[in-house]
Order: C-alpha cells, then sequence, then structure tokens
C-alpha cells in the first residue's frame, strides 16, 4: 500500500488493492446503445514475433535497467501464450544481503489483490455446483447479518462487481508476522460490519471486506476451511506447489519466500506482511504457479487434463460486464477489463506495502502477463515499471486500432466547463475520522485552455496531469496514450465519471456542498491562519508587556473571555495538528491500523469533543462580550473571525467524525 500522507490515500489502499491510475488502456465499446457510435480507428504499425526469443530478449532489455533505476530489488515476469509458457524470467535479487537472485520456479512474491481472482474462482465452482446463487441475499449463507440499503440486501454478483456499497475499511487491513496478532479473518468480518454508503448495483466502490466475506461463504457452504478449500480445488488440480493463502507461510515454503524492501539500495528486508482480510489478499506464489493459473483461465477452466471451473462457467466469468458509464473499463465477474489497441483484455492488480503486482490475459488472443516486484522503489517506481511493461508489450506483440474521435472546439469548450469541479471517490470512508482525507485530497476537474481537461488524481507515467481530449461527446481520451474517460450527464448537469485505470471500480461523483473542499478547505486554512496568529500573540504579547513593564490592559468579563479563547485556539491548532500526525502516521505505516491504536483513538476523540465544543462556545462568549465592549472595531471584528473559526472547526470535527465514540474504521 503506497499511501504515505495524507493527499495520497487514494492511490492507497488503496492501493493495496487496486491497480495504478492509469495504466489501462483504451476499451471496447460495450454492447447496446454506447456502441452504436462509429468512431474512427487510427491503426498502429505491425506486431513483434511473439516467439521465446523476441519475448526474452526483449524483457532482458527493459527489467534489469527499470529495476536500477527504479532502486526495486527484484522481480518475476511470467508470458503465457497457447496454453503454455511462453517465457519466464527472474531479475534482481530475493534477498539483498545474500545475493540470491530470484527463481522464477521457486521464488515466491506476493501478488496482493490478485489473490482476490482465486476467491472469485472459489464463488463460481459453488455457483457451478448449486450451492451458491449470485444473485440471492447473501444473509442466507451467513451467520450474522449484512444489514440492509434502501430495502435492498448484497448478493454475490454485487460482491463480485465491487458494487455491494460498502465503506471502505483500514482497521485490521494489515499486520506483520511478529508483531500484533490480526485477527482471523472471519472474526474480523463479524467484528464489524463498514457501513454501506451506496445502493447495492448502483456504484463501483472496491471493497477488501466485501472480498473476505464472499471467502468466508465459500468456507461456509463447502464446509472447508477457506485455505483448505483453496489447496484443494485450485492449487492441487493446476499443480501448484509453491503457493498457499495461509498466514503465516507453512515452514516448507518460508525459505523460497522473497524479501520485501522499501528501496533495494536499504537493502532492509521487511517482516512478512499479515493480511487481515486474507481472501481478498493474502496469497503468495511463485511465477510458475501463477502462468498455471493464468493458463486455466485462458483456456476456459482447463489445464491440461485437469479443469476448475466449466468451460461455460468460465465464460460467464470473463464476459459478463457491468456497464455504468460508456466506453470505460467495467468490471466482470471478479475481473475487470483492460481492454487495450481494441484487443479484449482482463485481470487483476495487486499491491501490499512492499509487493507490486499486474496479471494480464488477452482472452481472444490466449495470451498473459505477469509481473510481480518486490519493492514500492523510488518514487513508487513500482507502478511505472508495471504499467510500461503492459503497454509496451501489448503495443510490441499485439497491436490495434486505437479509439479516436473529434468534437469541434465550441461543444468541447462547453463540456469542459460542465466537467469542471470538486468530485469525491465512491472508494472511501465516510463514518469515522479517515473521511478527513476527502477533505484533504479532494479529486478535481480542471478545463484547459486547448478545450481538454485534466483531473488532479490522473497521472502519467512521468508523474505529469493527463489532458483529456474529447473524442466522443462527455467521453475522453487521454492526449498521449490509449486510456478513456467517460461522465454520465443528468438533467443538463455533469453529475459523475470515472476513466480507465480506476473505473471498474471506482466513481467520482460530485461532492455535496455541506463538505465540498471548494469552500471547506479556503476557509478552514483562514480560520487556522487566524487561531495560530492569536495563539502566537498570546506569548509574544506577555513578553513584550513584560519588556516595557506595561499592564495588562483588560479586566472583569474582558479578560476572562481574552484568556479563555486564547486557551481554546491554541488548544485547537494543536488537536488539529495531532490529528493530521495520526492519520498520516497509520496511512504511513498499516501496521497502526489496529486495536493497539484504540487508546489513542479514544483519546483524541475525548479530547476533540472538549476542544471542538468547548472553543466554540469560548469563541462566541468572547465576540459577544467584545462587541459590546469599548473596544476599537478591529478587536470586535478580530473576535468574530475568531468565533467563526472555532464554530467552523466544530462543524469540520462533527461532520468529518473527529468528535465520535467509535473506534471502527
Amino acid at each position: 500500500m503506497r499511501a504515505r500522507v495524507l493527499t495520497m490515500f487514494l492511490a492507497a489502499l488503496c492501493s493495496w488493492a487496486s491497480p495504478g491510475w492509469a495504466q489501462e488502456g483504451a476499451q471496447l465499446p460495450p454492447p447496446g446503445p454506447a456502441a452504436e457510435t462509429t468512431v474512427p480507428q487510427t491503426e498502429p504499425p505491425g506486431a513483434a514475433p511473439l516467439t521465446r526469443e523476441n519475448v526474452e530478449a526483449w524483457l532482458d532489455g527493459y527489467m534489469p535497467y527499470a529495476l536500477q533505476i527504479g532502486d526495486i530489488a527484484g522481480a518475476v515476469v511470467v508470458v503465457v501464450k497457447d496454453g503454455q509458457v511462453l517465457a519466464q524470467k527472474g531479475y534482481g535479487y530475493a534477498d539483498v544481503k545474500t545475493k540470491k537472485p530470484v527463481d522464477p520456479e521457486l521464488t515466491l512474491f506476493r501478488p496482493g489483490s490478485i489473490s482476490k481472482l482465486f476467491t472469485w474462482t472459489a464463488v463460481m465452482q459453488q455457483v457451478e455446483q448449486g450451492k451458491l446463487d449470485l444473485d440471492a441475499d447473501v444473509n442466507q449463507y451467513l451467520d450474522f447479518e449484512i444489514p440492509p440499503r434502501d430495502g435492498q440486501p448484497v448478493t454475490l454478483r454485487n460482491i463480485m462487481t465491487h458494487t455491494a456499497g460498502f465503506e471502505e475499511q483500514l482497521k485490521g487491513l494489515m499486520g506483520e508476522e511478529g508483531g500484533e496478532p490480526v485477527k482471523p479473518y472471519d472474526e474480523l468480518l463479524k467484528h464489524w460490519v463498514p457501513e454501506r454508503i451506496f445502493a447495492p448495483g448502483t456504484t463501483p466502490a472496491y471493497s477488501n471486506y466485501a472480498t473476505s466475506l464472499a471467502g468466508y461463504i465459500v468456507q461456509r457452504v463447502s464446509g472447508v476451511p477457506f485455505d483448505d478449500y483453496i489447496e484443494q480445488n485450485i492449487f492441487a488440480p493446476l499443480g501448484m506447489q509453491h503457493a498457499s493463502f495461509r498466514q503465516p507461510l507453512p515452514e516448507s515454503l518460508k525459505p523460497l519466500m522473497s524479501s520485501g524492501y522499501n528501496l533495494a539500495s536499504e537493502g532492509e528486508a521487511k517482516p512478512y506482511e499479515i493480511v487481515g482480510p486474507a481472501p481478498a489478499g493474502s496469497l503468495a506464489a511463485t511465477g510458475a504457479d501463477m502462468a498455471k493459473f493464468m493458463i486455466a483461465h485462458l483456456q476456459n477452466g482447463a489445464f491440461g487434463s485437469a479443469r476448475i471451473l466449466q468451460e461455460d462457467t468460465a465464460k460467464q466469468m470473463h464476459g459478463t460486464p457491468l456497464t455504468i458509464l460508456p466506453r470505460v473499463h467495467r468490471m466482470l465477474l471478479g475481473f475487470y477489463e483492460q481492454n487495450y489497441n481494441g484487443r479484449r483484455a482482463l485481470g487483476h492488480g495487486g499491491d501490499t506495502n512492499w509487493f507490486h503486482s499486474d496479471l494480464h490475459l488477452f482472452i481472444d488472443d490466449g495470451v498473459g502477463m505477469y509481473i510481480s516486484v518486490n519493492s514500492p522503489g523510488k518514487g513508487g517506481a513500482a507502478q511505472n515499471v508495471r504499467a510500461t511493461l503492459f503497454e509496451q508489450f501489448a503495443d510490441r506483440y499485439l497491436p490495434g486500432p486505437t479509439l479516436d474521435g473529434k468534437v469541434d472546439d465550441k461543444t468541447a469548450a462547453e463540456h469542459a466547463r460542465m466537467m469542471a469541479g470538486v468530485y469525491e471517490n465512491s472508494r472511501r470512508i465516510d463514518s469515522s475520522f479517515f473521511k478527513l482525507l476527502g477533505l484533504a485530497g479532494p479529486v478535481k476537474v480542471i478545463p484547459n485552455p486547448d478545450n481538454t481537461i485534466s483531473v488532479s488524481m490522473a497521472l502519467n507515467l512521468a508523474g505529469v496531469p493527463i489532458k483529456w481530449r474529447e473524442v466522443e461527446p462527455f467521453v475522453y481520451r487521454d492526449a498521449d496514450g490509449e486510456s478513456l474517460l467517460s461522465a454520465e450527464v443528468k438533467d443538463g448537469q455533469v453529475v459523475r465519471f470515472s476513466f480507465d485505470g480506476v473505473s471498474p471500480f471506482m466513481m467520482f461523483d460530485r461532492t455535496p456542498a455541506s463538505r465540498s473542499p471548494g469552500w471547506l478547505l479556503p476557509t478552514a486554512i483562514i480560520g487556522l491562519i487566524s487561531l495560530l496568529l492569536t495563539s502566537l500573540a498570546w506569548p509574544v504579547s506577555a513578553l513584550v508587556r513584560r519588556h516595557y513593564g506595561v499592564a495588562y490592559g483588560l479586566s472583569g468579563d474582558d479578560a476572562k473571555a481574552h484568556r479563555w479563547v486564547r486557551i481554546a485556539a491554541t488548544a485547537a491548532v494543536a488537536i488539529l495538528i495531532a490529528w493530521a500526525i495520526t492519520i498520516a502516521k497509520m496511512m504511513g505505516n498499516l501496521t497502526l491500523l489496529s486495536t493497539g491504536s484504540d487508546g489513542w483513538v479514544w483519546l483524541m476523540q475525548l479530547l476533540s469533543l472538549v476542544v471542538f465544543v468547548g472553543g466554540a462556545i469560548f469563541g462566541v462568549w468572547n465576540a459577544w462580550v467584545v462587541v459590546r465592549s469599548p473596544r476599537k472595531w478591529y478587536a470586535k471584528a478580530w473576535a468574530v473571525v475568531l468565533a467563526l473559526s472555532l464554530l467552523l472547526l466544530l462543524y469540520i470535527a462533527l461532520t468529518f467524525h473527529l468528535i465520535a465514540f467509535d473506534v471502527n474504521y
């Protein structure tokens, strides 16, 4: 997970369970009305031969250089074609200290949320056997209740398409071997059900909790513990002898596990990560074993004489899209679209703290590629490495037409103006203090002078905001690439949008005015500056009076109110700084997202109640006293500013749950 500071949250979480924002390319038009518009296609040059010799030479030219420049310790890359392994290569080190090289046959990596594909496959096995119904209320399979939203239950189809409507869950997300124990995933599920913030089936909101719930359902209906089930029904038939969901790893596999690193140059191996919602991301596997899984799905469930899914079930899994916006990538049943160069592709990405991976299947071409690296690298270089690998592989070996089109300048300018504004991510936290992250890092759409638009969180591989050029009404293409962005318009207003790379499981809706950073951030900054100046003026004025022997000029209620409002201002600034440090540290070290932090969170919430409520009271009292006094007009104005600032902070504390009596998040 790459979240290191507040404004990086969505590239966080996220992005433990999601791929990079802008790595996928243009998709094929979905069936139905969106496919009726014919758009010109730009034809690319011819393909290089997709042979072992060519692929290995190409990889050998790219990967060592990429790892060195990115300060990444090691990587594994596997390419399969037509049911066979075309190339599998290890690069760099599994252990930097001993210079142990990566062996694609024997070195285990952590593919993070690619683990979900195994859980989804297990779900479809149970659907195939008639034990699960994708459209039934999941409560019939559980021993605890998932409350309805708007009278509607959650179904497995909702869960597999990330449209169950759950808010993000962070607590218990990640631990480490030898550290504070992480609750077993079934206990984690029952301890707290995240709030459902969307009606089912309406809004993609990526959920590790929901995936873990699906794994628990498989365990209950099969009567077999989840880890055992995966080993017996997926690993065994595929011959995946060097793979495990178990945490910690079985003793026989521990010597084969690659260490994780922050930077290769640091050489400091990190502890083995323990994933809380285990069915959502606890897999460890070799590149060779991941090749077997890819081949099985590329061959609609078959691997040699073995089979993990019937052909019709696999085709259903690969070919049942959920279309919410036109053109952009869609969720399938567990997989998501990664269509590129006019070719149908699907797959998944995954990130832990230290391991970063992608799995891509060009399903109609019989070609798959898997990459995993054991370090985020310098400046998050791992994302660039894997995104570039995918795009250059596809352009080199699987070229095809690029979606293109033209909207007249007047229309493009008007649509860009309509797109402009502040949006919030559907993958978010709404019911705890982490909601503050949405205020700290708003998603902004900005019109450019050339009638393109930019999205604050959509950056290219150089870290520069992508320019999106309109190719159809409210459908935009990366001006320098193939990724698409699409928006929904209701009653003449743009209400939501998404773009390739996040579109299968994230949507961006207009932020309600009540919590919009558009006005909250600037007013909060002004308020904090006024409170900070008041806090600093307190000791400065005391020292000046002492130096010149000047008496304190206020008395009675005026003096009391003056002293208390300065105490309130100082306390408010201090508690906000403490919250910022708390959230930053917790997002920078995901092992702190645990019960071990509960005492501190309770204390912060209690202090917030005292400080923000008391501060607002003292601010209003001080303004009342000063306005009625014979003091100068600027003193009265400043007292009103302080009162408004303290009231605003109370509003923020209530809206963003800094005042609460709950340690679930």
